[in-house]
């Protein structure tokens, strides 16, 4: 069964800034701590990353998993789903870019996630908890880092 979680946090950079740096796939490794390596396999007709392997860190060892992106919503949202990976069945989600009121950006993170073991509600608890919050706060840090 997988399991579903949201999280949310206002950014000060325009939605257009948000898109663009999570949409820079290749630079992960700089930035995302768990992101140890990246692999683009496919890009589209614009030359965006279409199908990409990561290597990162989860519960205590190296993972690897593939993705393909999705840009149909760009800029206001970036997608994936999960075409293969060793611990996990789904690491589906996406980033949804809304102008906030402040002129910064409300960013969204969903994420969808089933492992291929099962593992104690809590501990999924606090791998989810701890993904979402990593993603957000380096996105964030980022993001509002010099353009």
């Amino acid at each position: 069964m997988s399991e579903q979680a949201t999280e949310k946090m206002v950014v000060s950079a325009s939605p257009a800034r948000c898109f663009e740096v999570s949409a820079d796939i290749a630079s992960y490794p700089s930035w995302a701590a768990d992101i140890k390596a990246v692999t683009i396999d496919e890009r589209d007709a614009q030359g965006r990353p279409s199908l990409v392997t990561f290597r990162a860190a989860a519960f205590g060892r190296s993972t690897s998993y593939t993705l393909a992106y999705d840009y149909s919503e760009a800029p206001g949202a970036l997608a994936w789903v999960q075409t293969a990976g060793d611990i996990t069945n789904k690491l589906d989600g996406r980033y949804v870019f809304a102008p906030a009121a402040d002129g910064g950006t409300e960013v969204t993170y969903h994420l969808e996630a089933e492992l291929k073991v099962p593992l104690p509600g809590f501990i999924k608890m606090r791998a989810q908890s701890r993904i979402m919050s990593i993603a957000l706060r380096d996105l964030k840090a980022q993001v509002e880092s010099a353009p």
